[in-house]
C-alpha cells in the first residue's frame, strides 16, 4: 500500500484535507537541521494555522513563530508560544487589537512590523497611555516592493538607519532588529537563486553598517522565507545575528517540491477527492472545487494526483472539479483520489479541519484555528 493511503478511507468525508503527523514531524526536525538548531528559526505558522502543530515545533524545542495576522497570533499565544511575530505593519483598530493581546499574555514577547514614522508614533503613545512598551521590527522592502523602508542607495540606507535611531527613542517601543522579507526570488536553480538573494542583501549589509556606526544595538535579522532558507542558512558569516522563517516546509507542497529540488521536505498534507460523476466518455467529475483547493493559480498548478495518471484537470466550479481522464473505463464513481495541492497555504486556510493520519489511519481530528480572522481579541 503506497504510504498515503487510509486503512479507513471509507468512513472519511471528501474533500477532506489530510495531514500525516510522522512527515510533519520528519520535516520539522529538517528544518532545525538546516537552520544549524532551533534557535535561528523564527517558523511562519501562516501555512498549517493549528496549536497541535505548533506544539509539535515547542516540543522540538523551536521557540519562536512567525505570524500574518492577529488571530495567528493569538493561535501561538493560547499554544504555548513565547516569542512571535506578526509580520505586518498594523494600523486602523488593529493596534488597538495589539494591546489587547500584549494585556492578556503578558509574558509573551509580541512583535509587529514598522516602515512609517506616523504608525510607529501611534503604538508608542498607545502603549504609552498603558504604561507598557512594545516589540518591533523595522521591515525592509529589498526588491519585493511590497512593504518595508527601501535600502537600494546609500542615502536610502542612511534615512533608514536614522529612522532605526528613531525607533530606538521612542520610549515604549523595544526596537529588536530589522525584518527583511524577500519572497520575489524564487528561481528553481538553486545557485541563480543564491546569487539574486545575496545581491538582496548588499543593501541590507550596507543598512547594518551605518547602524553599527551609530552605535545602535546590533540588529536581530529575521530573513526570507522558504524559498530563500536554504541560501539565508549560508550567511552566518556576513551577518552574525540572523534568524530565519520558513513556514510552507512544515507540511510542503507541489508547487515548492518541484521548485526547490535541494531542500529534503517531503508532502505531510494531502486533499481527499471522490470521483462523483462519469458525465461523458474521458470525463469524470471530483469534488474538489474551488472551495476544496487553493485557485490562485492557473487550473494547471491546482492538484497533482498521487494515485491517478493520464489525467487534466480542465474545469473547476464552488463543489466540482473536470477530469479529462485517459482509463475512463476503469474509473468509477466513488474511487478515492489523493492529490498534493500546488499551493499549501491558502488551501489549508479553506478547511475547518485537518484529519490527522497516523499509521496510514485517520485517528483523530484537528481544528484549523487560525483560519478566522478574529478569535477573541
Amino acid at each position: 500500500m503506497a504510504w498515503y493511503n487510509l486503512t479507513n478511507e471509507s468512513a472519511i468525508d471528501s474533500p477532506s484535507l489530510l495531514v500525516y503527523k510522522a512527515r510533519v514531524a520528519a520535516n520539522i526536525q529538517k528544518m532545525i537541521e538546516l537552520a544549524g538548531g532551533p534557535d535561528a528559526l523564527f517558523v511562519h505558522i501562516k501555512t498549517n494555522k493549528t496549536p497541535e502543530i505548533v506544539q509539535m515545533m515547542l516540543d522540538a524545542d523551536i521557540q519562536k513563530f512567525k505570524c500574518a495576522t492577529i488571530a495567528e497570533a493569538e493561535m501561538v499565544c493560547m499554544a504555548g508560544g513565547k516569542f512571535l511575530i506578526i509580520a505586518h505593519q498594523l494600523v486602523g483598530p488593529k493596534i488597538e487589537r495589539l494591546l489587547q493581546l500584549r494585556q492578556k499574555y503578558p509574558d509573551v514577547r509580541i512583535a509587529s512590523l514598522v516602515d512609517d514614522a506616523q504608525v510607529a508614533q501611534q503604538m508608542n503613545d498607545l502603549f504609552g497611555q498603558h504604561h507598557l512598551k512594545t516589540d518591533v521590527l523595522m521591515d525592509i522592502n529589498n526588491g519585493m516592493d511590497r512593504s518595508g523602508f527601501q535600502v537600494v542607495t546609500a542615502a536610502q540606507a542612511q534615512q533608514a538607519a536614522d529612522f532605526y535611531q528613531t525607533l530606538h527613542q521612542l520610549p515604549h517601543l523595544r526596537c529588536l532588529g530589522l525584518h527583511v522579507y524577500d519572497g520575489h526570488v524564487r528561481e528553481a536553480d538553486f545557485e541563480a537563486r543564491k546569487a539574486k538573494l545575496d545581491a538582496g542583501f548588499e543593501a541590507v549589509k550596507m543598512l547594518l553598517g551605518y547602524i553599527k556606526n551609530a552605535q545602535l544595538p546590533n540588529p536581530m535579522v529575521v530573513a526570507g522565507g522558504t524559498p530563500a532558507f536554504t541560501a539565508h542558512v549560508q550567511r552566518v558569516e556576513d551577518i552574525n545575528n540572523i534568524v530565519y522563517s520558513p513556514g510552507t516546509c512544515v507540511l510542503w507542497d507541489w508547487g515548492y517540491g518541484d521548485a526547490l529540488i535541494e531542500q529534503p521536505f517531503e508532502y505531510a498534507a494531502l486533499i481527499l477527492t471522490r470521483v462523483i460523476s462519469k458525465p461523458a466518455e474521458g470525463i469524470v467529475a471530483i469534488d474538489m472545487g474551488h472551495k476544496a483547493v487553493a485557485a490562485e493559480n492557473l487550473i494547471q498548478k491546482r492538484i497533482r494526483f498521487l494515485n491517478l495518471s493520464d489525467y487534466e484537470l480542465i474545469g473547476q466550479s464552488e463543489e466540482h472539479g473536470v477530469l479529462r481522464v485517459k482509463d475512463w473505463e476503469n474509473i468509477h464513481v466513488g474511487d478515492v483520489l489523493y492529490g498534493v495541492p500546488y499551493h499549501i497555504c491558502p488551501t489549508v486556510n479553506l478547511y475547518e479541519e485537518m484529519q490527522v493520519v497516523e499509521n496510514q489511519t485517520v485517528t483523530q481530528t484537528w481544528q484549523v484555528l487560525a483560519r478566522r480572522r478574529k478569535l477573541t481579541l
